[in-house]
């Protein structure tokens, strides 16, 4: 079977085909054609779909070795409308996979992402809108850009308009500077630990230094290089793959530990590596043959 569109034919897509894991499962096809099969539940959405840069990416034929092996994906998509129309449908399709204390993680970059937030305002509704995490990878400016974007963003949606945030994990929590801790810590409690009381509109707060302050929407702290540098064990090969520490801090930040995770565009299956790692039952999806053997790879299978 081939169907037409626009005087050019291609093949017909192969049947999604799922990759069952044990604590979880790895579908092998289009999300388009994935999600509605899904059963609502899932508690995060993350995706970090492809970002409307232009051609080709390669994956490294092995550990270590820098030269390109074969195209794990195209991100060429003839436009930004093109682009935004391939990802209108499928986010609507992610909105209704989510529980009622579910968030939704679209992680985009200054190509497209402004116009993703409009979309996604227009589809969640602008209520739905929790933040954005700017992550900066630590690679430094490239370029001739004035100024050079050294960022990402990951927008971030709760379409019932509650979400799971554990606010004192110590995944969200960050060391108090050296000279806060010396001018304000001054106090110890009787088990030892070092505190601050501060009085806000007339109720008294109590801040312990070992727990550290709240984690902002800027974070500095998951470099790329983790899982870029090719002799990094956590590198797989995979173009633009994410630290395993970036995505552990959403899992941890926006779950339970009876929670279900799901990344529909799931590459080298790192959502999925850091949801088992916290004990999270996950799905992910991928219709790139090299993303789905990488990922079985990783998770423990052979493909």
């Amino acid at each position: 079977m081939t169907r037409a569109r626009s005087n050019v034919v291609e093949p017909e897509p192969a049947e999604p085909r799922a990759h069952p894991l044990g604590d979880g499962e790895l579908w092998h096809g289009d999300c388009a054609r994935v999600l509605p099969r899904l059963e609502p539940g899932y508690d995060v959405v993350y995706v970090d779909p492809p970002f409307n840069a232009g051609g080709q990416r390669g994956a490294r034929a092995g550990r270590g070795q820098r030269a390109s092996g074969e195209t794990a994906y195209s991100d060429a998509w003839g436009g930004l409308d093109a682009f935004l129309s391939m990802l209108e449908p499928r986010l609507e399709a992610m909105a209704r996979v989510l529980s009622e204390r579910g968030s939704l993680w679209l992680h985009l970059d200054y190509r497209a992402v402004h116009d993703a937030k409009v979309l996604a305002d227009r589809l969640l509704g602008r209520g739905a809108f929790q933040g954005e995490i700017v992550w900066v990878p630590g690679n430094g400016a490239r370029g001739k850009r004035a100024p050079s974007v050294t960022h990402q963003t990951i927008l971030v949606y709760a379409p019932s308009g509650h979400m799971i945030w554990n606010v004192n994990d110590p995944a969200l929590r960050e060391p108090y500077a050296e000279i806060s801790q010396a001018m304000h810590f001054q106090n110890t409690d009787p088990d030892g630990r070092r505190y601050r009381d501060r009085v806000i509109v007339g109720k008294r707060y109590r801040y312990y230094a070992d727990e550290g302050r709240q984690l902002g929407s800027v974070w500095t702290d998951c470099p790329a290089m983790r899982a870029n540098t090719p002799l990094n064990p956590e590198a797989t090969g995979y173009p633009t793959q994410k630290p395993l520490k970036l995505l552990e801090r959403i899992v941890l930040g926006a779950t339970h530990p009876d929670s279900r995770v799901l990344d529909p565009m799931c590459g080298s299956g790192t959502t999925l590596a850091a949801a088992r790692k916290q004990g999270r039952r996950f799905t992910g999806i991928d219709q790139s043959d090299v993303a789905v053997t990488v990922a079985l790879e990783r998770l423990g299978r052979e493909p």
